[in-house]
C-alpha cells in the first residue's frame, strides 16, 4: 500500500488532522515527516492536537491518531489501594512532590528506565533535546516522586494554557509513577484544568480511568483549552486534599 505522506520543511505548516492515516494504513494517524523540533513547531503541534513520535535513524514523524486516550481527571480511578498509597505518601515527612525540579533528569530517566516488552525508546537526543527548550520556555513540566532523599518517580508533559498533554513516566520504587501521577491530576484539578492527553490507548491507562475519545472532539477540547489562563506549575500540600477527598473506589 503505497500512501501520499507529505514532508515538510522548516517553513512549512503542520497538515490538517482530518488528512492523517486512517485505522487501514501501515501507520494509523501518521500525519506527516520532516520539518524540526522548534520550541515553535512544538508549540502549533500541541496546539492542534499533533506530536511527534519516532525512533532513532528515522525522520520526524508527526501523528494525529484516532480515536485519542484521554484522562478525565474526574474520572481518574482512585482505587482502594492507590488511595492508602497517597495516605501513607503524604504523611512521610520523607516523601514530597516537587515540580521542575530536575526536568532533564526526569525526561532522560524516562529515556533510560527499562520496560517490559519494549526495546529501545522513542525519546531519543533529539528529543531530549527539544522537550528540554521547550521546558525552558515555559511549556514542557516534570512531576518528581521523592523518597528518602531520592529521585524515584516521575513524568513529564506539555500545557498549554490548560491543556495538558502526558509524555513519559518512570518509576525505580513500586507505585512511584502513579503518585507522580495522582499529583499531575491533583494539580489539574485544583487549578480547574479537566484532563490529560495520553495520546494512545494501554490497560495501564485504562486501569487508571483514561478513555478514547474520537479526535474531532479532542481537537475541539485541546482550542478551548490552549486560550485559557496557564497552570501555575508548582505543588501544594492541599492539592492532596481535592483528590483525596472523592468518594474511593473498589480494588
Amino acid at each position: 500500500m503505497n500512501l501520499p505522506l507529505p514532508w515538510l520543511d522548516t517553513s512549512d505548516a503542520l497538515p490538517n488532522v482530518d488528512s492523517a492515516w486512517a485505522d487501514d494504513s501501515p501507520a494509523p494517524g501518521l500525519l506527516a515527516a520532516g520539518a524540526d523540533l522548534s520550541v515553535t513547531r512544538l508549540l502549533e503541534a500541541y496546539s492542534h492536537g499533533i506530536f511527534p513520535w519516532f525512533s532513532q535513524g528515522q525522520p520526524v514523524l508527526w501523528w494525529a491518531p484516532n480515536p485519542r486516550m484521554v484522562l478525565d481527571i474526574h474520572r481518574f480511578r482512585l482505587h482502594r489501594s492507590l488511595r492508602k498509597t497517597l495516605q501513607r505518601f503524604r504523611a512521610d515527612p520523607r516523601c514530597e512532590i516537587r515540580v521542575d525540579h530536575g526536568f532533564q533528569r526526569v525526561i532522560i530517566a524516562c529515556a533510560t528506565t527499562s520496560r517490559e516488552g519494549q526495546n529501545g525508546t522513542w525519546i531519543v537526543p533529539s528529543m531530549v533535546d527539544a522537550y528540554t527548550a521547550l521546558h525552558g520556555a515555559g511549556h514542557a513540566h516534570c512531576i518528581e516522586t521523592w523518597m528518602d532523599g531520592e529521585l524515584a518517580g516521575g513524568l513529564y508533559c506539555v500545557s498549554i494554557g490548560k491543556a495538558v498533554f502526558g509524555e513519559s513516566m518512570f518509576a525505580r520504587r513500586t507505585d512511584a509513577s502513579k503518585i507522580a501521577l495522582a499529583a499531575l491530576v491533583a494539580l489539574c484539578g485544583a487549578q480547574g484544568a479537566g484532563w490529560v492527553d495520553c495520546q494512545q490507548n494501554t490497560a495501564h491507562l485504562a486501569s487508571l480511568g483514561a478513555q478514547e475519545i474520537d479526535r474531532t472532539t479532542f481537537v475541539g477540547k485541546v482550542a478551548l483549552a490552549r486560550n485559557q489562563a496557564p497552570l501555575h506549575w508548582h505543588f501544594e500540600h492541599l492539592y492532596w486534599d481535592w483528590l483525596l477527598s472523592r468518594p474511593p473506589q473498589s480494588a
